[in-house]
């Protein structure tokens, strides 16, 4: 039954992976849950489900293949009987709803009344239960009550009883540039792998070991250096000031890219890079690292990611003196430039919509700085920063 589940969800292009597969497995076998199915669903969908788009399918495979839904194709766009909707409609109804539909003749006798209706009437009409208006009991209008009538010119329902709606109706498409959650940052950074095999031989080399025992004769197990992303990146991270309001979002990215990346330095600036840096913001007075020894202590193939809402004083930039805090000898420019002369991979990643780049002076400034690679700290956004750092 699991394996059916793993197929189908692939079939139905959920992009479930045969090691995420084998994670379940281990969970189920390590009994990390209790044997109900609503745990079992929320332990799978954790593990299988890398983003959100595709819960919707991972939903109908999970309710095919464990509670005998009939799973559903596309819509072939076939009618319900009347008969089907007749029967399910007589088991919420009351008698005095019943009497009342029957009253009316039905559907097509109500669609009938409405256009003679709109032939008669001529004018405003309010309360009342025969002409199109409101706050009545006739079967056409808003803001009143009828069993079963056509709502017309009301901005939502209140009692679900409109059997139409005759309005313009308008629906937004669904985001894909919402802040992120830790999970979700974890899957975009994922897209920034270099994968390698080093240090000590202490993964059993499975095809290596058949191999191995079908040319000696007997059993030659042997071993090779676990698999592991060589990518080396070196995090800036914005502190104090406008970036506080965005204090959550960054957390969750720092914690993301931590796991993520098991060779990582971050430090931290405030506003603009400048001559120092620092890693603990409580010190970061008495305990800077000149940016200098960042620059030579890390190489070239570092990917070098800011987070920052570039939002300050463009003198900050600029100008030498310009940063809030102290006398910065160059401008923040410069240093910005040297980073980026030193590292060929380089993006900035903001926290601020995108929208509202325009309204920033400096947010341009930066920009050029960075050479067009800034990027919304949204899902979108960080889908594609990863891109530009993994060519």
């Amino acid at each position: 039954m699991f394996m059916r589940f793993f197929t189908e969800l692939r079939e139905a292009k959920v992009p479930v992976t045969l090691k995420e597969y084998l994670v379940l497995m281990e969970a189920l076998d390590k009994a990390v849950i209790d044997r109900r199915v609503d745990d079992f669903y929320y332990l799978s969908r954790a593990i299988l489900v890398k983003d959100e788009k595709n819960l919707d399918k991972f939903d109908r495979v999970f309710g095919h293949v464990f509670k005998g839904v009939q799973a559903l194709g596309p819509w072939p766009g076939a009618e319900i009987p009347e008969e089907w909707l007749r029967k399910l409609t007589e088991k919420f109804l009351t008698d005095e709803d019943k009497a009342m539909i029957e009253s009316l003749g039905g559907f097509d006798k109500l669609m009938e009344m409405l256009a003679e209706r709109l032939k008669e009437q001529d004018s405003r009409h309010e309360g009342g239960n025969k002409w199109i208006g409101t706050g009545g009991t006739s079967p056409f209008g808003a803001h009143g009550y009828n069993p079963e009538g056509v709502r017309i010119g009301q901005e939502k329902g209140r009692h679900g009883r409109a059997v139409k709606v005759w309005d313009k109706r308008e629906y937004k498409n669904l985001d894909d540039s919402v802040e992120l959650g830790t999970r979700n940052i974890k899957v975009a950074l994922r897209r920034l792998r270099r994968w390698v095999r080093k240090g000590a031989a202490e993964e059993l080399d499975l095809s290596g070991t058949i191999r191995g025992t079908a040319e000696k004769g007997y059993l030659d197990i042997q071993l090779r250096p676990e698999r592991r992303n060589n990518v080396s990146v070196l995090l800036f991270l914005d502190i104090g000031g406008s970036m506080d309001e965005h204090i959550k979002i960054c957390e969750e990215l720092f914690s993301a890219a931590r796991t993520e990346f098991k060779n990582m330095e971050f430090f931290y600036f405030h506003n603009c890079l400048y001559e120092g840096v620092w890693k603990d913001n409580r010190r970061r007075l008495a305990e800077k690292t000149p940016t200098w020894d960042v620059l030579h202590r890390f190489p070239h193939d570092y990917k070098v990611i800011f987070v920052g809402d570039a939002s300050m004083s463009p003198y900050e930039i600029a100008h030498p003196g310009g940063s809030v805090e102290h006398w910065n000898e160059e401008a923040g420019a410069v240093w910005m430039s040297r980073v980026a002369d030193v590292y060929e991979h380089l993006v900035w990643l903001n926290p601020t919509p995108e929208r509202h780049w325009g309204h920033s002076d400096s947010t341009a400034m930066i920009q050029q700085l960075v050479g067009g690679r800034m990027f919304p700290l949204t899902l979108d956004g960080l889908e594609r920063a990863m891109k530009e750092l993994a060519r």
